[in-house]
């Protein structure tokens, strides 16, 4: 058997379990923190591959059946070693004893529920998917790691009103901090090694509402709103036909971000963070981007809302994007969709009245190494008629372009 021992936040080790060990993994503190039997092999986790094949060793020539203790933080369970041992030696060799995880004590120490927060890691990856999280949603956990700690996710959170905790030496009386700071106090600072876990918190809506799912929220129960959902002027609004295809390419999902150009009504932004993802509405008309934060209020959802004429706006935002929607533009739609596909990770699609800019936007998808394709919507939806009868009434045609990057095009592309 392998027993895998959860410490905890500071939890002691409990000595009769390592006291029968073969072989004893964990870090080095906490090998240094158990005394360690007569006879017993010691390995100090590094890269996770060498120890497992270790262990496979141990287990291969054993002749006294003593078993394997596996020394880990927190719950290991939790973005813990468990996964990794159960793959490599399946889930009926391991008993496994959890502890409490660190996102569990953080949150523990900040005083609120967590079973509404959505857990993020980004120890060992690049942030960018911690910090769409961080924009989408009110609370969140991200576990830490080098060059995705506390200051990165608060030069990329500046912008947003959130509040980071940051909790530091979890369980250790002698060191443990947890410290509430803003994004920009967080990216001023060197916070060393110690990190446990960062909370990001939206002040407003930290506490939560009473749930019965725990985790992520669920998707909403229908997408394509009806326009009247939305405050729009003069009918200058993403009809929900179109919107419907045009999210269906767009794929909006957690951890995403999706910027809606020429985004008027900010409607497809809006349905965009309804479906988890961070979303970037970009908007020249004052009184649109009122609009757009009024509906993003209104639904309950956080939308960044950018004052400014694409394409010259969209070099002002730092982080590409994995889809984009254009839904505005004009005489520079060639352009927009040109800078567009330049940053976009995955899609980007458009959406177009007139049919004089259909070919131009296609090329600058092409041009960008995309593979593209479209449709010509035409759509009646039901009208009433005097005497209680029902006509047909058809709405003004609108083509819908997409363009994937091809994989080969990922080159020079951030991940």
């Amino acid at each position: 058997m392998i027993t895998v021992i959860g410490t905890g936040t500071g939890a002691p080790v409990p000595e009769e379990v390592v006291a029968g060990a073969g072989l004893v993994v964990g870090g080095r503190r906490h090998l240094d923190a158990v005394r360690l039997p007569e006879g017993a092999g010691r390995i100090v986790l590094g890269p996770l591959a060498p120890a497992l094949d270790a262990i496979d060793a141990y287990l291969e020539k054993d002749a006294e059946d003593r078993p394997v203790v596996v020394l880990a933080s927190g719950d290991p369970g939790f973005f813990g070693i468990v996964r990794a041992l159960a793959e490599r030696f399946g889930t009926e060799r391991l008993d496994v004893r959890a502890g409490v995880s660190s996102v569990a004590a953080a949150f523990a120490r900040a005083g609120l529920p967590w079973d509404d927060a959505v857990v993020v890691s980004a120890h060992g990856r690049e942030p960018r998917t911690a910090v769409n999280v961080c924009r989408a949603h009110p609370k969140v956990a991200v576990l830490t790691g080098p060059g995705a700690g506390p200051a990165e996710l608060g030069a990329a959170l500046r912008d947003t009103g959130r509040i980071l905790v940051v909790a530091s030496a979890l369980g250790d009386p002698a060191r443990e901090r947890v410290e509430r700071v803003t994004p920009a106090e967080a990216a001023a600072r060197d916070w060393g090694a110690a990190v446990s876990v960062v909370l990001c918190l939206d002040p407003a809506r930290a506490l939560g509402a009473v749930r019965t799912v725990a985790g992520a929220p669920a998707r909403p129960a229908g997408w394509a709103l009806d326009e009247a959902d939305f405050a729009h002027r003069d009918s200058m609004i993403t009809k929900f036909e179109v919107r419907a295809l045009a999210l269906a390419r767009l794929g909006p999902r957690l951890g995403d971000l999706v910027w809606d150009v020429g985004a008027g009504s900010g409607s497809v932004a809006v349905e965009c963070a309804r479906l988890g993802a961070a979303a970037v509405a970009v908007e020249k008309a004052a009184d649109g981007v009122e609009r757009i934060r009024a509906n993003a209020a209104a639904h309950g959802v956080d939308v960044r809302v950018v004052r400014g004429a694409a394409p010259q706006a969209l070099a002002g935002l730092a982080d590409d994007p994995d889809a984009v929607f254009v839904g505005g533009g004009g005489r520079d739609l060639p352009a927009i969709v040109t800078a567009c596909a330049r940053r976009a990770r995955r899609t980007v699609v458009v959406a177009m009245a007139a049919l004089d800019r259909v070919p131009a936007a296609r090329e600058a998808l092409t041009s960008a190494g995309f593979s593209c394709d479209g449709v010509l919507l035409q759509s009646s939806r039901l009208a009433p008629l005097p005497g209680d009868v029902t006509r047909l009434a058809a709405a003004n045609p609108v083509f819908l372009l997409w363009g994937v990057r091809r994989p080969a095009c990922f080159e020079g592309v951030a991940q």
